[in-house]
């Protein structure tokens, strides 16, 4: 098989990835393409001996000189049309400044296509919606994403109005934010809080309002994973309930909220594990709205638990 036009294309994705960023890894090249990293350094060395000014630095990565660009790549027609689900994506899961901004630079994307590929792309995009009754940001605070953003890449602070689930009204709080994440179907931030003293979650619907500042970042963060990973760390608790067949179809959106492990059959009724990461608060009202359907094979604190719910709403209804 002749591999020569397959490392072609792949050179000039290579030469267009240096475009992309400041330094690029040979490692990270040799991933993308499932190379070994002695083809990484054998296309390197072909397109410095082109005539491509590239610079290395050992354990650092790739870089082009800088002022070397080559004129615009055209975008195939699906290439094209990939950027059609992003764009409907971003219309309905980010703010409306970084909605606005996409929007900008899809006209920009789409003047760069031919005639017959500007129809083809557009006849897509009129018959792809994405629909979605989440509100993700609030009203007061339509611009949180992109300010977030902002503040990610200069490592400067905001300051958040915000109102915590459990709290009795606004705080105002100066954070780093560290990165942003989303994750059951909300966007959220993961930062320092000065008034905390400590890094907290905060969800993009809680904000009232936020505002830039020059003040810099005066903790060196690690990487968002990091911090992610320890909240993983917390305890958890082993719940097994099991559920009658016709009702499980009704729980599989939901119960991933919960901690769902897994499922096994047994006969006319599916037993389901869980983790859980609260104090069996949560899962126990949302085991009432099917309990009747389901017994609970541990722990016995959660049947606990549900009975003294149980006791509260039969007093409430005497």
């Amino acid at each position: 098989m002749d591999e020569t036009p397959k490392r072609f294309d792949r050179i000039v994705a290579i030469l267009i990835q240096l475009q992309s960023k400041k330094i690029v890894k040979a490692q990270e090249l040799a991933n993308r393409f499932e190379v070994s990293l002695r083809t990484i350094y054998r296309d390197i060395r072909t397109l410095e001996a082109s005539g491509v000014p590239i610079y290395s630095e050992a354990g650092v990565g790739y870089a082009l000189m800088e002022g070397y660009r080559l004129p615009p790549v055209m975008f195939t027609r699906e290439e094209a049309s990939s950027f059609i689900a992003a764009e409907k994506l971003m219309q309905k899961f980010t703010d409306e400044t970084l909605g606005n901004h996409y929007i900008s630079a899809m006209y920009k994307l789409k003047a760069v296509l031919r005639s017959d590929d500007k129809d083809w792309v557009s006849s897509i995009e009129s018959n792809v919606l994405m629909q979605s009754e989440e509100k993700l940001f609030n009203d007061k605070s339509p611009d949180t994403l992109a300010i977030l953003f902002e503040s990610i890449a200069e490592k400067t602070q905001v300051i958040l109005s915000y109102e915590a689930i459990q709290s009795d009204g606004i705080t105002v709080r100066h954070i780093e934010p560290v990165g942003v994440f989303h994750d059951n179907n909300n966007w959220y931030m993961l930062g320092y809080c000065h008034l905390r003293k400590d890094y907290r979650q905060f969800r993009a619907d809680r904000v009232h309002g936020i505002q830039k500042t020059e003040i810099p970042f005066s903790i060196e963060h690690n990487a968002l994973e990091t911090y992610l990973d320890k909240s993983k760390d917390v305890s958890t608790t082993k719940i097994r309930i099991r559920v009658e067949k016709k009702i499980a179809p009704y729980l599989s959106h939901e119960r991933k909220y919960y901690g769902f492990v897994e499922e096994q059959k047994t006969g006319d009724q599916i037993e389901m594990t869980f983790m859980s990461c609260d104090s069996l608060e949560g899962f126990s009202r949302w085991y009432l709205m099917f309990g009747d359907y389901a017994t609970i094979l541990e722990p016995e604190r959660l049947k606990t638990k549900i009975l003294e719910l149980l006791e509260t709403n039969k007093k409430r209804l005497l």
